[in-house]
């Protein structure tokens, strides 16, 4: 299958090329030139825009920052739009706004093109091993169409949520769960090493009960190592708390636990760790408690 690809990021890069090594041909577009030339060298086609990206393809992938990047992309000059084929089919996997979701599917609908908003969750780690989350919004017979080729190829598991923008509204509640676990986390490590216990001996204490989870298996060791390479940066988680703030908003629903976190990640920005991974909320925690988590402290 011909895919055109645009948005060659941090997880764009290597869905991209797990499609790739499933036998599909890209067709694909960045600003970046590093990371397209990096995925040509992995058997893909380099493309001048997105809609250069779109012309031959039946199906289009963009995976991209946030909203004003998606809109763009696909309505602006040189867009999706302005490339596609009617009855081309547009599956967006960045995590966007909903209602900018249902914006954009309006105008591809008006120009015969069929779309899929399809957020994932896992971050760099289970982008690169092809293990992805996929969660996602539209037609249901459109979905099923393509989760087993394409999907599928970049995830461990596709579930079908609803109609246009449910895709990026379990997203959402996704980021929501995460931000507030990874907060928890950095808070109770924290106590714990104030309190004189060894955060590392309180995490083989505690992940294979109640309180265990992915979250806690994945940034606990980070913390305690210190190390905030980022996975999924600060500022694009704070970028989908402010989406879920506003959904949430819209929707009369009160989100007071998101709210404290987004000003955790704000502060962390505000101190110039915007680019470190989320798990840097153990930095927030030191800063007010004056105890590092890292075992460098020790």
């Amino acid at each position: 299958m011909k895919i055109g690809f645009i948005g060659l990021g941090i997880m764009g890069k290597p869905m991209a090329k797990n499609l790739i090594k499933a036998g599909h041909q890209l067709v694909v577009f960045d600003i970046v030139k590093d990371s397209v030339n990096e995925v040509v060298a992995a058997g893909a086609s380099a493309a001048a825009s997105a809609k250069e990206a779109a012309l031959s393809c039946g199906h289009i992938i963009t995976m991209l920052p946030n909203s004003p990047h998606v809109r763009t992309a696909v309505l602006g000059e040189n867009g999706v739009l302005e490339g596609a084929k009617k009855g081309s089919v547009l599956i967006d996997m960045s995590s966007i706004a909903p209602g900018v979701s249902k914006e954009i599917a309006c105008e591809c609908e008006k120009a015969g093109i069929k779309m899929l908003d399809a957020p994932v969750s896992g971050g760099e780690p289970k982008a690169v091993d092809g293990t992805l989350s996929i969660m996602v919004g539209g037609d249901k017979a459109l979905f099923e169409s393509v989760k087993n080729d394409i999907l599928l190829k970049m995830g461990a598991s596709a579930v079908y949520c609803g109609g246009i923008g449910a895709g990026n509204t379990t997203k959402l509640a996704n980021q929501i769960i995460v931000a507030c676990n990874i907060a928890a986390l950095a808070e109770a490590l924290t106590m714990a090493k104030k309190a004189g216990v060894d955060p590392e001996l309180v995490f083989e204490a505690i992940k294979g009960g109640l309180a265990g989870s992915t979250v806690m298996n994945a940034k606990a060791p980070m913390m305690i190592a210190g190390n905030f390479k980022p996975g999924f940066r600060i500022d694009l988680h704070i970028k989908d708390l402010a989406n879920a703030l506003d959904t949430g908003h819209s929707a009369a629903s009160p989100l007071p636990l998101t709210s404290s976190v987004m000003e955790m990640f704000q502060a962390l920005r505000a101190d110039n760790a915007g680019s470190d991974d989320h798990s840097a909320l153990a930095k927030y925690y030191a800063k007010i408690s004056g105890e590092e988590i890292s075992k460098k402290a020790l």
